[in-house]
């Protein structure tokens, strides 16, 4: 029986270090949407996005949320944070791309959200909160993400 994030965070339990310690048993193996990682976070397309081209950038060690997490780390994830939303826009075609932590909660797992926005979709607040989709792997758009971020340190 696979145990889901709801019934980790109901135990106190952040489901993203859960995750990562009982080889990726609650939100699935990610390797093939890993875009970039390093010593202190990684960069991956989100499985269940808002739009194609959902992007996740998530700290390795827990933090609740930004003010939890060392200046350095909050830095680096930011200006890494800038060159993916470029990436993004210039891979996906995306007008503009939102960025947004959305962390809310105790066992919630510092990470930001990057929602690509296209030209045919209303501007405005509602993108953070457009229905899911099931990812579709687009492996010439992934390789030239990972093209982008390979020099990144």
């Amino acid at each position: 029986m696979k145990i889901t994030a709801k019934e980790l965070t109901d135990k106190g339990i952040c489901p993203t270090c859960y995750d990562r310690a009982h080889n990726f048993c609650v939100f699935g193996d990610n390797s093939e949407m890993m875009l970039f990682e390093n010593s202190l976070f990684e960069c991956f397309l989100c499985g269940n996005p808002r739009a194609e081209g959902h992007t996740i950038i998530s700290s390795k060690v827990h933090y609740k949320d930004m003010t939890e997490a060392p200046e350095e780390l909050v830095e680096k994830m930011f200006v890494f944070a800038k060159r993916a939303m470029e990436a993004v826009k210039s891979v996906y075609g995306a007008e503009s791309v939102y960025l947004c932590t959305m962390c809310d909660g105790p066992m919630n797992h510092f990470h930001l959200q990057l929602i690509p926005r296209f030209s045919f979709e209303e501007r405005g607040s509602k993108n953070f909160v457009k229905p899911r989709k099931d990812f579709v792997k687009d492996q010439e758009k992934i390789n030239k993400l990972r093209e982008i971020f390979k020099n990144y340190k």
